[in-house]
């Protein structure tokens, strides 16, 4: 196990409202989305992790599959149990909803973490941050337990106090010049356009908004 960059999470929480139905049930050629997660995120991580308050779903996966300790915190709570879980140091966070994996991306966040002390590597768009398609560290686990049992949810007001390694969008577009690395299927239309190969599905707003 690569103890720096050895662990990978799939969120398949939430409550998919706009989708109509749970957002783990997602298929492309008679198989879910979140295995063609887990299987492209094999390719770089020795150890998978799923996120799920299902986890029934997933007995014959080779997935480590585990559900949220802190109930109802929102992502937060996923991040929680997914770094209590992890074998390594640095893990890298994916949400089921978000289909287009980049993995030279990844790579390059690895890079932007190496050797150093950040506790996350999160990508900016404008005045957003995007949570996900980003790396937290295990070090943040009795950070995470102690705000949210303050009363505290807003994942963005916890990365400001601390050590951040924010990826610039300039940066980021040189993987995805059209941020559909980001891409969130929020409705049956948008996961449709997707698996129709249409790419035009304009900007998913990320989910966590930067308060200047």
């Amino acid at each position: 196990m690569n103890r720096e960059f050895g662990s990978a999470v799939i969120l398949a929480g939430g409550k998919s409202r706009r989708m109509g139905f749970d957002k783990q049930f997602l298929q492309i050629k008679n198989h879910y989305l979140l295995c063609h997660h887990g299987e492209q995120l094999a390719k770089l991580f020795e150890q998978i992790i799923v996120v799920t308050n299902t986890p029934e779903l997933y007995r014959d996966t080779p997935f480590v599959v585990v559900s949220d300790e802190l109930r109802n915190k929102g992502p937060l709570g996923g991040i929680h149990i997914g770094l209590k879980t992890a074998n390594s140091r640095q893990v890298f966070f994916l949400a089921c909803d978000m289909p287009n994996i980049d993995l030279d991306y990844i790579r390059f966040m690895q890079q932007c973490l190496q050797g150093g002390t950040a506790t996350a590597c999160i990508t900016r768009f404008g005045d957003w941050i995007e949570p996900f398609n980003a790396f937290y560290a295990r070090d943040l686990v009795a950070d995470i337990e102690d705000y949210l049992r303050r009363g505290h949810h807003s994942l963005f007001q916890f990365l400001k106090d601390r050590d951040t390694h924010y990826v610039s969008e300039s940066e980021a577009r040189r993987y995805s010049p059209d941020w559909q690395m980001f891409l969130n299927l929020n409705t049956r239309d948008d996961f449709e356009t997707w698996r129709n190969g249409g790419l035009d599905l304009g900007f998913n707003p990320p989910r966590v908004a930067e308060s200047r």
